[in-house]
């Protein structure tokens, strides 16, 4: 399965909200008339300003929460390194993994004798995971029902346990889903790393997808975000991937959606 964004709220009006930031900074103006004249025009012209002057810290004042499922174990591992953002993750230790699903990453796919060890591996991770959750769950339940407690109450509490540490055999191919807030200035940073062609090609995806809905919603705020080929020189040095036309043009295309 593949990768799904939704961008699920926002600050509202996040241009206009950064605007008033920015008009604070630089006018006289009181925080009860701070908003006044912020029209769709003005609002884009502080903005604009901001993002040439590169005065960042008026734009940590709009925010943006997404839902992201059908990514893998993996993505959550390099996703989480981006600290100035909120993440709750659908949890192993309280959600059963029965019949879990998995990202087969596209380069396997291309090849029949990988899949179908990768797909092996896969029907060999659930029958292990499934057979830890048995053992352990019996042997708690057992404890519990000596406990006293009651046998429907004992079922739920000894599945909870026994997942716990059954959960260690499930692969980075696991299937995850989340919902991650960032504030503006965190996502362009993220997408400066992982819209670039070196970042890994599963976030890589995400990160495009989370770009597209930011352009849809703030265009003026998002018009120059993306790798750092797209604003000037390639920052990867003699790592770049030399592709800097190709990459130009497909974010072009990704913005040119208002």
């Amino acid at each position: 399965m593949g990768a799904k964004v939704t961008l699920i709220t926002h600050t509202p009006m996040p241009e206009q909200t950064i605007a008033s930031a920015a008009k604070l900074c630089y006018s006289p103006s009181s925080i009860d008339t701070i908003m006044d004249g912020l029209d769709k025009e003005k609002s884009e012209s502080f903005v604009n300003m901001l993002s040439e002057i590169g005065h960042e810290s008026p734009i940590e004042h709009a925010s943006f929460t997404f839902g992201i499922e059908g990514v893998s174990r993996s993505f959550l591992a390099q996703v989480t390194r981006h600290r100035m953002a909120s993440f709750s993750v659908q949890s192993q230790r309280y959600v059963p993994e029965a019949q879990f699903e998995f990202v087969l990453p596209p380069e396997i796919e291309k090849i029949p004798a990988a899949k179908a060890e990768f797909l092996r591996a896969m029907e060999e991770d659930q029958k292990t995971y499934d057979k830890l959750t048995d053992i352990l769950k019996e042997k708690y339940y057992n404890r519990y029902l000596l406990d006293g407690v009651a046998e429907s109450q004992a079922s739920r509490k000894a599945e909870k346990q026994a997942i716990e540490d059954a959960r260690f055999v499930l692969p980075n191919a696991c299937c995850t889903k989340m919902i991650c807030t960032m504030n503006a200035r965190s996502l362009m940073n993220f997408f400066s790393l992982r819209c670039c062609n070196r970042a890994q090609w599963e976030i890589r995806d995400v990160a495009d997808q989370m770009l597209k809905l930011c352009v849809q919603t703030a265009p003026a705020l998002f018009k120059k975000a993306g790798p750092a080929c797209v604003r000037g020189g390639c920052s990867e040095g003699k790592m770049s991937c030399g592709r800097t036309k190709e990459v130009r043009a497909f974010f072009k295309d990704l913005k040119e959606i208002i």
